[in-house]
């Protein structure tokens, strides 16, 4: 019932910026945690930052003073604003929705963006 729709990605210089963008659809509600995961190549997906409802915000460290994760509740979006782009950026980036209020249901659910490469030049 739930679908991710990323956008933003793209070719970036270094020291450039770049936003993505993640709506989910699908009689929400409301939704409890929406975050960001990227995966580089030849590595594990690691979590890039995270926004749960009350508030609260999560850096992996690598991204802390350059990434700024936000949400649009009224849309249903998450946005993660990328500044200070180094070439280590480059990945996959992933959108993730958990714990999502539809009118009849509660849904622990995971549900997981199709991914927008963002590809930073040295």
């Amino acid at each position: 019932q739930v679908q991710l729709v990323e956008s933003g990605g793209g070719l970036v210089q270094t020291g450039g910026s770049r936003r993505l963008s993640c709506t989910a659809s699908g009689n929400i509600v409301s939704i409890n945690v929406m975050s960001w995961y990227r995966q580089a190549p030849g590595k594990q997906r690691e979590l890039v930052a995270a926004f749960t409802r009350t508030g609260s915000t999560n850096y992996a460290d690598s991204v802390k003073g350059r990434f700024t994760i936000s949400r649009d509740n009224a849309k249903n979006t998450v946005y993660l604003q990328m500044n200070s782009l180094k070439p280590e950026d480059t990945a996959v980036y992933y959108c993730n929705v958990a714990g999502i209020t539809t009118a009849t249901r509660f849904d622990a659910m995971d549900y997981w963006g199709e991914g927008t490469l963002v590809t930073v030049s040295a």
